[in-house]
């Protein structure tokens, strides 16, 4: 006996990427700043999914870089999320999701719903009846399937169908019809909630119960704490649900992020809690799982350097208290994802957008010279000195006494030296010589000045540090 699905309309709370500026460093939110270098080669098309009256989808259809080489490439249909306005949603949304197929080699298929963008026609609601209009969208999907698989450049073998929270159900719904062609489902956050009933939660349990009986689709689900649209008693009892009726799924719960686990996918910053696991369970099913163009996604995280504590506004290089103030305050005050870059003269940051730490880099190069990134979200990355000795547990840093071999004078230019912007350094001679030096090149300035009259300087302190060593 056929299986009947039925699923309600959901909301989608629009997740919008910020992209945040210093006041001294203004800049334009250009391509580069939004998407990935690499090459999207993307078209639109119109999927014809009913005759009578005739309504068409509008598809975009995204090829990695290396199709024009020719050759066969999986495929990931992606399901988007509703939307308060449906008519004016953007063609293409939770583009991490897109970029992270293309990143492993696969051609993507973005359909927009009835109703939605430029897609004809209208969703049917159908209150708590939560099984409805999975079934009318999942006969959609098949339809824009069986047209995409059949383009130029796809493998019609190799096929996963993803989506995020309304898509997230309409591909569970799909994938309960267990289709030859499809290997597996991508949930991110999945779920419907029609505003006109009274228990959405409930019918969402019980009839992910209902799927979970009839799907032999192995399947992932990625969900967070702090969702706004669907509490964790509610996930979890959908996934309970799935799994305890005979469905086969893998649950990865990624705990809170920021202030909405369902604006997860819509930022860089999501993308250490998902890209791993998505990885391990397209390997899983057959599906290629490692990454081929690095392009279409953010730089790997930067590792902390240990130059500083991310609150310490005194160790920022070579800028001025004023310009620390003012950058640091507001850098510190951003959202994820986030970089912080400095040059000799000046620095600016981004917030948001497709890689902030490229954007960032970007802008400070237009304003400023020897740009390095400072910080990656809430982590120091800025490098020790190239030329600078090993850290010593010879003095602190602030005992202007244990300095060897200074008089009067020289404790007095190491006082100074303590209050000098970074980044600095400062060398003594035997003989009670030393010498000092800020900015670019310091530790070599300051041997320079040392060597002028005085032998056998040596480096004592580079930055924060104290490099000393008794021989």
């Amino acid at each position: 006996m056929p299986l009947r699905l039925k699923f309600s309309l959901s909301f989608l709370l629009g997740a919008f990427v910020l992209l945040s500026l210093l006041p001294q460093a203004a800049w334009a939110a250009d391509r580069s700043a939004v998407e990935p270098e690499a090459p999207l080669n993307e078209k639109v098309v119109r999927v014809p999914v009913q005759t009578s009256p005739l309504v068409t989808l509008e598809v975009t259809v995204y090829m990695p870089a290396h199709s024009a080489g020719g050759g066969s490439f999986p495929l990931a249909l992606i399901n988007h999320g509703a939307s308060h306005d449906p008519m004016n949603a953007p063609r293409v949304g939770d583009e991490f999701i897109v970029w992270y197929f293309l990143s492993r080699g696969y051609a993507v298929a973005m359909p927009m719903m009835r109703g939605y963008a430029h897609s004809w026609g209208h969703l049917t609601p159908h209150g708590c009846d939560v099984l409805a209009i999975g079934t009318d969208a999942a006969k959609d999907i098949r339809k824009v399937l069986d047209y995409v698989k059949d383009m130029p450049g796809i493998d019609a073998t190799h096929i996963v169908v993803a989506g995020k929270s309304m898509g997230g159900w309409n591909t569970l719904v799909f994938g309960a019809q267990n289709p030859a062609d499809v290997k597996g489902l991508l949930n991110f956050a999945g779920g419907v909630k029609e505003g006109d009933c009274s228990k959405p939660d409930e019918s969402l349990i019980t009839a992910a119960g209902e799927l979970g009986a009839h799907t032999r689709v192995p399947s992932i689900w990625f969900y967070g704490d702090n969702d706004q649209i669907f509490s964790s008693a509610t996930w979890k009892g959908m996934y309970a649900h799935y799994t305890g009726a005979g469905g086969h799924a893998q649950l990865v719960d990624y705990g809170s992020f920021q202030q909405d686990a369902h604006a997860m996918t819509a930022s860089g910053a999501g993308l250490p809690l998902w890209i791993a696991k998505a990885d391990a369970f397209l390997a899983s099913i057959g599906m290629p799982g490692s990454e081929v163009n690095q392009e279409y996604l953010p730089h790997p995280e930067l590792q902390a350097s240990g130059y500083a504590r991310i609150n310490d506004l005194n160790a920022v290089p070579y800028l001025s208290a004023l310009q620390k103030a003012k950058l640091y305050a507001s850098y510190l005050a951003a959202p994820l994802p986030k970089a912080l870059a400095i040059g000799s003269t000046n620095g600016t940051w981004a917030s948001g957008g497709f890689d902030a730490a490229r954007s960032a880099m970007q802008q400070c190069w237009k304003i400023s010279q020897y740009c390095q990134l400072y910080a990656v979200d809430n982590t120091v990355v800025w490098p020790r000195q190239e030329s600078a000795p090993p850290t010593t547990n010879f003095a602190s840093l602030q005992d202007v006494d244990a300095v060897p071999y200074l008089h009067a004078d020289g404790r007095q230019a190491y006082t100074h030296y303590l209050t000098a912007r970074r980044p600095r350094a400062f060398a003594i001679a035997r003989d009670g010589g030393w010498g000092q030096a800020s900015g670019i090149d310091s530790i070599n300035a300051a041997l320079l000045q040392c060597a002028s009259g005085h032998e056998e300087c040596r480096v004592y302190s580079v930055d924060g540090d104290v490099v000393w060593a008794t021989k």
